[in-house]
C-alpha cells in the first residue's frame, strides 16, 4: 500500500509576524514540515483585512478577502500561527462575501480548508513534538479569537505538554481578554490599558518565567505593559517555544 502524500500547506504569516517578528513563521515552517508537510509561502499574500473588517470598512476588507482566497486556492490546508487572523478568513470572509455567489462559494471552500497552527498540528496531523527541553516555568493566556472562534485551548497546552523540563503554571483570568483587540487598543486606549494592567498583574502572580500565547499582537500588548511594570518575565509566541527556540531573545527583547 502506498504511503499516504505529505499534505500541501499555504502559509499565511500575517502582517505582525512579517514586519515584527519573522522567527514565528520560521519556526511555523519547521513545526509544519516535522509534522509531514509541504510548506509554501505564497507571496501575493498581504494582510488578512482583519483591522478593516473590524473597522466596518467591508468594501476594503472584501478586496483583501478576494485577494487572500486567489492567493491560496489549491493548497490542501491553509495554517496561521494567529488565531485572530485565522477566525476572519474562517468566519468573516464568508459574511464579506455572501453577496457574491462565486466568491462566496471560494470564501466558504478557504474556510473548510483553514487552521490555526497547534489545532492543525494536533487535530489535523497529530503532531507531537519530540526532543524539546526547556528548564523554565511557564503560563498561558488564551487569545480571544482561537478560543471563542476557532476553540482552541487544548491543543498548544497538549503540545507544550511535550516539552521536558517546562512547568506550565496556572493563570488567573487566562480566557480574559488582554486588552489588545486590534484597532479597540486604539480607539479605546484608557480602557485597554486598564484591562491589560489587571492581565500584567495576573501574570506575575503566576510566578512564572514566560508568558505564552497564540497571537502576537495579544504578546506585545502584555509584553508592553510586563516591561513597562518592571517584570521579569520573557514572553513568546507558543511556537517558539514548540520549536526549541526559546534561547533567543523574547518579544520585546530584540536590539
Amino acid at each position: 500500500m502506498s504511503a499516504k502524500p505529505a499534505p500541501r500547506v499555504g502559509l499565511f504569516v500575517t502582517c505582525l509576524v512579517d514586519a515584527i517578528r519573522p522567527r514565528i513563521g520560521f519556526a511555523a515552517i519547521q513545526l509544519l514540515e516535522e509534522a509531514g508537510c509541504i510548506v509554501e509561502v505564497p507571496l501575493a499574500q498581504t494582510c488578512c483585512g482583519q483591522p478593516a473588517f473590524n473597522s466596518g470598512d467591508d468594501a476594503d476588507a472584501a478586496r483583501l478577502a478576494r485577494q487572500t482566497i486567489a492567493a491560496f486556492e489549491g493548497f490542501d490546508h491553509v495554517v496561521l500561527p494567529s488565531g485572530s487572523c485565522a477566525a476572519t478568513m474562517v468566519h468573516g470572509y464568508p459574511d464579506l462575501l455572501a453577496g457574491d455567489a462565486d466568491w462566496a462559494a471560494r470564501a466558504r471552500d478557504l474556510a473548510a480548508r483553514t487552521h490555526e497552527i497547534t489545532s492543525f498540528l494536533v487535530d489535523v496531523m497529530g503532531f507531537r513534538p519530540e526532543g524539546r527541553r526547556l528548564e523554565a516555568s511557564a503560563t498561558y493566556h488564551d487569545s480571544c479569537s482561537g478560543l471563542r472562534d476557532l476553540g482552541v485551548a487544548a491543543q498548544p497546552r497538549a503540545l507544550l505538554a511535550a516539552v521536558e523540563g517546562l512547568q506550565m503554571r496556572g493563570l488567573e483570568g487566562n480566557d480574559v481578554c488582554c486588552g489588545f483587540g486590534g484597532t479597540f487598543c486604539v480607539k479605546y486606549a484608557p480602557i485597554s490599558n486598564a484591562i491589560v494592567t489587571e492581565k500584567a498583574e495576573a501574570i506575575q502572580r503566576s510566578g512564572a518565567d514566560l508568558l505564552l500565547a497564540g497571537d502576537l499582537g495579544c504578546l506585545m500588548n502584555m509584553a508592553g505593559k510586563l516591561h513597562r511594570s518592571g517584570a521579569a518575565t520573557r514572553c513568546f509566541h507558543t511556537i517558539e517555544v514548540l520549536a526549541g527556540q526559546a534561547d533567543g531573545p523574547a518579544i520585546g527583547e530584540e536590539g
